[in-house]
């Protein structure tokens, strides 16, 4: 998980960390509809959350995206950690599409047009499996020295 920043780097994390900080500010400013919404869907798929107010939870996801998103930006922040951050936070969206009813064709993994939005996750889980395994190799490579 070591620094410095590689370039290969860059066009991922940029891109990523770039759509994920701008929802992020955008839920920010989430009215009470706009976070009723979006607790409702995740409560419905992940049940402990219903225990939360809805604008509460809006402001922790949206907090939780500014952070990740700044982390991905962030060039002192290792690739490796930041895609393990990449990697649990497109997982619970994922986690998201595979649960709840409608966003997928029945019987199988392919999206409907109401899951497109959130099934487009997995090339996030993609770009952020692909920074942790990286790191993993280049820390072996390391200690192989």
């Amino acid at each position: 998980m070591g620094l410095p920043l590689k370039a290969r780097d860059v066009p991922g994390r940029a891109a990523a960390g770039a759509f994920i900080l701008h929802s992020g500010l955008g839920k920010w400013k989430a009215d009470r509809a706009t976070a009723e919404g979006l607790h409702g869907m995740a409560a419905n798929t992940y049940p402990f959350l219903a225990k939360l107010d809805p604008v509460t939870f809006a402001k922790v996801l949206a907090g939780a995206e500014i952070a990740l998103g700044t982390a991905l930006v962030a060039p002192v922040v290792p690739t490796a950690l930041a895609g393990l951050g990449l990697s649990a936070f497109s997982g619970g969206l994922l986690g998201l599409y595979a649960r709840t009813q409608g966003l997928r064709e029945e019987g199988t993994i392919w999206p409907t047009q109401q899951g497109l939005p959130i099934a487009k996750d997995v090339w996030l889980l993609g770009i952020g499996l692909g920074f942790v395994v990286q790191g993993l190799g280049a820390r072996r490579s390391r200690t192989s020295d």
